[in-house]
């Protein structure tokens, strides 16, 4: 693969996060389902390690890491070292352990979510917020967002398919 080629794969796939990001913070947001909302911007980065690798994973997750934390969690960068370390071991698990098919890539979004989600009930376990809430709040996210897994997988092996070798676009 050439440079030029690498440049334009990288670029597909930044491109393919805008949509995914609109969909996450302008329109999903309107539709909670009792009262969560589901993240996407992690399985967009869950997908393309699980596609790509642990590398070129980690790469997209800090960078997917950076606009999520930008836009919505301020976490502090937190969420962005999380998601980058994430998606490194999503890569390594699809690689060797898993498929680095849609099975493998549901597999790594869920247990992504979850540990996400289990750091969020930690921070307001901490704050003295209600312990059956949080939870039941983070299991209603985990589904809502998971519902989202094949859609955003298709995309990205779409992408990578056409990128694998040289690029087609």
């Amino acid at each position: 693969m050439t440079r030029r080629d690498f440049l334009i794969k990288w670029a597909v796939y930044g491109v393919a996060l805008l949509p995914v990001w609109f969909l996450e913070q302008f329109v999903l947001n309107r539709f909670p389902i009792l009262g969560a909302v589901p993240m996407l911007l992690p399985l967009a980065a869950i997908a393309t390690a699980v596609l790509e690798g642990s590398a070129a994973g980690a790469g997209y997750g800090l960078a997917v890491g950076v606009l999520w934390d930008a836009c919505a969690l301020h976490s502090g960068g937190v969420i962005i070292l999380g998601l980058t370390v994430l998606s490194m071991a999503a890569g390594i698990a699809a690689q060797y352990v898993l498929s680095q098919g849609f099975a493998g890539c549901l597999i790594c979004s869920a247990v992504t979510l979850a540990i996400i989600d289990a750091a969020r009930v930690l921070v307001g376990l901490a704050r003295g917020e209600e312990a059956l809430a949080l939870l039941r709040m983070a299991g209603v996210e985990i589904v809502w967002s998971l519902v989202f897994v094949f859609p955003i997988f298709l995309l990205y092996r779409w992408i990578h398919s056409r990128t694998e070798v040289s690029t087609l676009f």
